[in-house]
């Protein structure tokens, strides 16, 4: 089968070509686009720039290259906050539950801490499964410039 290499990672190029945006109440989103394949070697330390070629419009693209072993450190660390994320999300929903739950005296109000819970709810739910998807593609390779502003393209890592 197409075994990865040790050392190496491989990359897509990918040329956007039409980007199609349809419907008025539904809206439709149909992008089509052209990659190519490239299989770049790490840097033993440090990181490292490759100089990579559309496939379609031959501009260059620069790509900014991490250690395997930088790349699994942040993958880690982005899972680790996506999991802290989820049990601040479970500790400030039990305590909104807790603390709205509760018949106050009159006069009397809800804690401070109360409306902190609320708000940290929200951004958590919305954080975490951010974190979550960049903790599991996460490859180490970045796009440094792109090019002249008609030629859209994207770096992204490939499956295999």
């Amino acid at each position: 089968m197409n075994r990865p290499i040790p050392g190496t990672v491989e990359v897509g190029v990918r040329h956007i070509l039409s980007d199609k945006v349809t419907g008025f109440l539904v809206r439709t989103r149909r992008i089509t686009w052209k990659d190519n394949v490239f299989r770049v070697r790490r840097p033993q330390s440090g990181k490292q720039t490759v100089e990579l070629t559309c496939p379609v419009c031959d501009a260059s693209l620069l790509a900014e290259v991490r250690t395997e072993a930088h790349a699994r450190r942040t993958r880690i660390v982005f899972g680790v906050l996506a999991a802290l994320c989820v049990i601040a999300f479970f500790a400030a929903f039990a305590y909104a539950v807790h603390e709205g739950g509760k018949t106050l005296p009159e006069g009397q109000s809800l804690p401070a801490l109360f409306p902190v819970s609320i708000v940290s709810i929200f951004v958590t739910f919305a954080v975490t499964p951010a974190f979550f998807i960049r903790s599991r593609v996460y490859n180490g390779v970045s796009l440094l410039d792109a090019p002249k502003p008609r030629r859209r393209h994207a770096v992204r890592p490939v499956r295999g």
